[in-house]
């Protein structure tokens, strides 16, 4: 395993001297969905706990599972394994078109007695990095390094093909009804199957060994019988592998913070926060933010955020920003519409449609 370098000092300094707080395969996968709020960047790059900041700050998050979910995931993909994995391997012959008749399986979740990640990650980069032809991979342990931390992910299954290729195997509980599935919980799924594709890329050096498509296996209609699709990781691979190297740069980051900016919430002896409120709130308004609604389901902030853009075009979705570009603020985009403001020439033509819109609804109203 590669000896990392130090970290930053400025990082810990940023977590009020705090242990980072360690990212997994659904905390990466957050990380692609608003690449350009520098906050987002910030927070995650120092490992700060989002959540904890959401809490004292009194805007917290209603993130994780059901236990009805997680015990239904459970049960599916035991399902799915069951004998060797033989109901699996049927989906896989049909999804990937082979022609095996049978195929070996190993299981990686433990070594012997040992269940050390260290020891497993190690078990799993060596079966993985010579791994034999036509075998199933259960629950690998890959390791992948995010702003300078070692980070241990675990996916479903890796499913090594013909012809030396590997597939990275997803294995949901949300059920694929009359051949539709929600579209919200599928891109969940590809993004967080992307972070295995490049983990797993970056274990055997050689990209083109790794498929883009994973396979993606869900219940179908409101049974328990599995159904398995490809699903094209590419554009998710872009955007994680743009986020990672950012967060790597850690100059370009901080350069711009002011001189001792701290985001700890100074815990007292038993551990409860004693960070003014105020004083918080001031710090992260020094970090840019870029909220939009979809914030709300993927970051802890989302709320937080949400009231600080009160009033800002960008609560309004990213559609309506990216088309109002420039206006920054509703009550700009009215006075606009309403022609009580003309703006400056770069808001000229924003205002010109704004009229146009203002004009139509009138007439027709």
């Amino acid at each position: 395993m590669p000896k990392l370098p130090p970290p930053d000092p400025r990082l810990d300094q940023l977590r009020g001297g705090v242990p980072p707080k360690r990212h997994n395969a659904r905390t990466i996968a957050a990380l692609t969905t608003n690449p350009g709020c520098v906050r987002r960047a910030v927070l995650d790059t120092a490992g700060i706990d989002k959540d904890a900041l959401a809490r004292h700050l009194e805007f917290p998050a209603p993130f994780g599972q059901s236990s009805f979910a997680i015990t239904r995931g459970n049960a599916f993909e035991a399902q799915l394994k069951a004998d060797g994995c033989a109901e699996l391997l049927t989906l896989l012959r049909e999804t990937l078109d082979l022609d095996l008749t049978e195929v070996a399986y190993a299981d990686l979740e433990s070594v012997g007695d040992n269940v050390s990640e260290n020891a497993r990650n190690t078990y799993s980069e060596q079966r993985l990095a010579h791994g034999d032809e036509n075998t199933l991979f259960d629950h690998p342990l890959l390791r992948l390094v995010v702003a300078g931390q070692s980070v241990y992910l675990e996916p479903d299954l890796v499913a090594f093909q013909h012809h030396g290729v590997y597939h990275v195997v997803e294995i949901k509980s949300f059920a694929v009804i009359d051949g539709q599935a929600d579209p919200a919980k599928v891109a969940a799924a590809a993004i967080q199957s992307a972070v295995y594709v490049h983990a797993l890329r970056q274990l055997l050096g050689r990209p083109e060994a790794v498929a883009d498509e994973v396979v993606l296996v869900c219940p179908k209609d409101f049974s328990n019988r599995p159904v398995a699709t490809k699903v094209d990781v590419r554009k998710q691979l872009l955007v994680l592998d743009h986020q990672l190297t950012r967060m790597d740069d850690v100059d370009t980051l901080l350069s711009a913070l002011p001189a001792g900016l701290t985001l700890g919430l100074a815990p007292d002896p038993e551990g409860t926060p004693t960070r003014p409120v105020a004083e918080l709130t001031a710090s992260l308004g020094e970090l840019s933010a870029r909220y939009s609604p979809d914030c709300l389901g993927h970051c802890e902030l989302g709320f937080f955020c949400r009231d600080e853009a009160t009033g800002c075009t960008d609560a309004l979705g990213t559609a309506v920003r990216e088309q109002l570009g420039g206006v920054d603020t509703i009550a700009e985009a009215l006075q606009l519409a309403q022609g009580t403001w003309a703006g400056d020439e770069h808001q000229a033509e924003v205002a010109a449609v704004l009229r146009t819109t203002a004009r139509v609804f009138s007439e027709s109203a």
